[in-house]
């Protein structure tokens, strides 16, 4: 059977998006295997929208066209051979093309593992790097790509050994019919990669039993109802657009609405216009710089009430960095005259070793925040020299259904609420280990127990995250978090979220210094040298202590594949002599 007719958008009619609303009663993905979700979804009349640039319906994918394509999918692998456990690698553009080849993998019985797509940041052999690192780890059989994409997907596919094929090519073969596997729960269902922000990334292995444990546990956190549906533009290769705006639509039957995330970053306000248009309740994710940029770029002469309604905006979620409760205000500024609510924000925490969610706040709660005096965060008596000095910590809500959460120490003992120490989490939907990789997963899972990496503290069973364990900076015995040097430069006039990277370096004593990675827009010589001074000073009364600035060109600071700042890699950048600092005046 040759079937792709499923995939020919409709150009001859109006389009209408697929119902929030269906007689199919909904299930919180309580199924056996991710198949037997996808399966029951297509019973009902939800599905996929995709949109173009600006925002217009481009696409209508119900869940029964999904399922179809995926089965046809399933068995053109089939017949090349693949078995269960084989992985397929997808470079994983938003769109019906990688939805059906990623659930069609499953059908299967392999392992899809999404790869990226390019950034503007690295040009094309970096990207290729990129993707070959991460097939080195996975050996996947096949490499499915957009035809866009073929030079830069083939290269990489040849430097790993593997078949390259295009999606419209393998749409084009046939599908004999063939019987598929019978999954177990227990079964891998796919691999996604981590950002690699803070260490080379690492393949998670995640079961159908966990994915859909963890699918359950957020749908019923927040409170999904009829009237819900997703409006997204996250990426499709990180977890919480992966996991939590396309697995988790399918498995709790909710339509969803998708721009393309380089579209986003082109019209980040394509994406509040289509949250406008939803006739239903709105549950949208973002990290932080995503409410930042939509914020910034509205002005006070822009008419925000008539060109945008965000008062069915039920859920504004929180998630993939540290929530900036300035920011957040900054976007209740600009668009409350639009119907926004503060109480929409719904601050979370997770990571892709528990597959998404671990923590979130109940809905209609909003930011809630705790000013936490410097010496607690950094462990140092309080100087009593100096004013005290705070920092605003996000509550990130409670433990999602099905997992538990622990503060530890230094020595590993739990620690009660309002100390900080390493967060460390159990439950339902952690990750069956790291591909290829039981060194890494016995350090970080102990006697069921992950280690998170991340530095948090309890307060009444709520979860406040204080930082990345690995990213903390160490000067005189004294403890400082990067992301307090980098809000207090950000401070300064004229820049933006992610701009300033902070982290430590040796000096020729070997004493370690903090360094500060500054994005310049300035040109004169002069002015920069004056805001130089600035930064200077600005650090040392965050940290007492001289410390390295270097300006930089605007958009050389790399970013993992969810959009953070990563830290580790523009340290490595600058000592590799990648990122060029710019020329002070003499």
């Amino acid at each position: 059977m040759n079937d792709t007719t499923s995939l020919v958008p409709k150009t001859d009619q109006q389009l209408i998006p697929t119902p929030h609303e269906d007689a199919l009663p909904r299930r919180f993905a309580d199924f056996g295997t991710f198949g037997e979700a996808l399966d029951y979804a297509a019973k009902g009349k939800r599905g996929l929208n995709f949109h173009d640039p600006r925002g217009n319906l481009s696409r209508v994918y119900p869940y029964c066209e999904l399922r179809t394509d995926a089965l046809n999918a399933a068995h053109r692998l089939i017949a090349r051979g693949i078995k269960p456990g084989d992985r397929i690698a997808l470079i994983a553009e938003t769109g019906p093309e990688f939805a059906a080849l990623f659930c069609g993998a499953i059908y299967a019985g392999a392992w899809p593992v999404p790869l990226p797509l390019p950034t503007s940041f690295g040009g094309k052999g970096n990207y290729i790097e990129q993707i070959c690192v991460q097939m080195q780890s996975a050996e996947p059989e096949i490499l499915f790509y957009p035809v866009e994409l073929e030079s830069m997907a083939l290269a990489a596919a040849q430097r790993q050994g593997c078949e390259g094929i295009a999606w419209q090519e393998f749409a084009d073969q046939d599908a004999p019919e063939t019987d598929l596997p019978d999954p177990s729960p227990d079964d891998i269902c796919f691999l996604q990669y981590s950002s690699g922000s803070t260490r080379f990334p690492h393949g998670v292995a995640i079961t159908h039993k966990g994915l859909l444990a963890n699918l359950a546990a957020h749908s019923h956190g927040m409170k999904i109802g009829p009237t819900d549906r997703c409006v997204s533009w996250l990426p499709w290769y990180h977890d919480m657009g992966l996991v939590g705006c396309f697995l988790s639509l399918i498995a709790n039957q909710i339509s969803g609405d998708y721009l393309k995330t380089e579209d986003f970053a082109r019209r980040p306000l394509a994406w509040l216009d289509m949250i406008s248009r939803n006739p239903g309740t709105s549950c949208s994710y973002s990290p932080t710089f995503g409410y930042d940029i939509c914020a910034r770029r509205v002005s006070s002469q822009t008419d925000v009430a008539g060109r945008f309604d965000l008062s069915r905006w039920r859920i504004a979620g929180n998630g993939a960095d540290m929530i900036r409760p300035d920011v957040m205000q900054n976007f209740v500024n600009a668009f409350a005259d639009a119907g926004f609510k503060a109480s929409a924000f719904l601050p979370s925490y997770g990571l892709a070793e528990c597959t998404l969610a671990v923590t979130l706040m109940p809905p209609g709660e909003g930011i809630r925040v705790e000013l936490v005096e410097e010496e607690r965060l950094s462990g140092s008596p309080r100087d009593l020299s100096r004013p005290a000095r705070y920092r605003a910590i996000v509550n990130c809500g409670v433990a999602v259904r099905g997992m538990e959460l622990e503060i530890r120490g230094e020595k590993g003992g739990a620690l009660t609420d309002h100390h900080i120490g390493k967060v460390w989490c159990r439950g339902s939907s952690l990750m069956h280990s790291y591909y290829r990789d039981p060194k890494a997963s016995a350090e970080c899972m102990v006697d069921g127990w992950l280690d998170t990496g991340d530095m948090g503290y309890m307060v009444n069973e709520h979860l406040f995250i204080v930082g990345r364990a690995k990213d903390m900076i160490i000067i005189n015995g004294k403890n400082h978090w990067p992301q307090d040097i980098e809000w207090a430069v950000e401070q300064l006039p004229g820049f933006h979220q992610g701009d300033i990277a902070a982290f430590a370096l040796e000096n020729e004593n070997g004493d370690e210094v903090p360094a500060v990675l500054v994005h310049c827009r300035v040109s004169d010589p002069d002015e920069r040298k004056k805001l130089h001074h600035e930064i200077r000073e600005k650090v040392r009364s965050i940290t007492g202590m001289n410390c390295i600035v270097e300006l930089v060109p605007p958009r050389s600071l790399p970013r993992t594949s969810s959009g953070k700042l990563s830290r580790a890699k523009a340290k490595k950048l600058y000592l590799d002599g990648e990122i060029a600092p710019l020329q002070l005046a003499a």
